[in-house]
């Protein structure tokens, strides 16, 4: 995430002055992805080039909030006017506007828990997602290395949420440096 400074939290930021509640890996995540995605396709037809399950909930095995996360990748993220206005009118509520960290755009569901990002076609932020989640798929000491982060730093009380996830920066980009390490050998 950019600077909070250049965040706009439409509707007001969030505070969350509490633990981070993990629950242990739920094997219907993967289906609630698919319901979801096929809810946004259906809403925003070929203007959605592409829908993957992000986050921890989509690693099997893997603790997580109970939140699914979503990348939905349009043609330019700035472009509002392409994509909000259908999502919106599906019930998708529009939080967050990052216009200088990769023009990201995070949606609320309009039923399920989900956080829905949105990127330009072609930002690197989309294969950095990919690449760690993948990793975690694969390689179960990197799994375990990042769970136990998640374990230990959910027993602190946190302001916001995006602390928390601020906090686990370090192991997850190490994670993705030997990922792509390894990708190059």
């Amino acid at each position: 995430m950019s600077d909070p400074a250049s965040v706009e939290w439409v509707g007001g930021r969030p505070v969350h002055n509490d633990r981070i509640r993990l629950v242990d890996y739920d094997p219907r995540w993967p289906e609630e992805f698919e319901s979801e995605a096929g809810r946004i396709r259906a809403v925003l037809g070929p203007r959605a080039l592409r829908l993957e399950h992000i986050g921890s909930t989509s690693v099997p095995g893997l603790m997580a909030k109970p939140i699914i996360d979503i990348c939905l990748v349009v043609v330019d993220s700035s472009d509002e006017q392409s994509y909000v206005p259908a999502l919106e009118a599906a019930g998708y509520v529009l939080r967050i506007r990052e216009p200088d960290w990769h023009e990201h755009r995070l949606f609320k569901g309009p039923g399920a828990d989900i956080n829905l990002h949105v990127y330009s076609d072609g930002s690197e932020e989309i294969d950095r997602n990919l690449l760690f989640r993948d990793r975690l798929r694969a390689d179960p000491a990197e799994r375990d290395l990042y769970a136990q982060t998640k374990r230990d730093l959910s027993q602190r009380t946190w302001r916001f949420v995006q602390d928390y996830a601020d906090a686990k920066t370090d192991v997850v980009e190490a994670i993705i440096a030997r990922a792509r390490a390894e990708a190059q050998r």
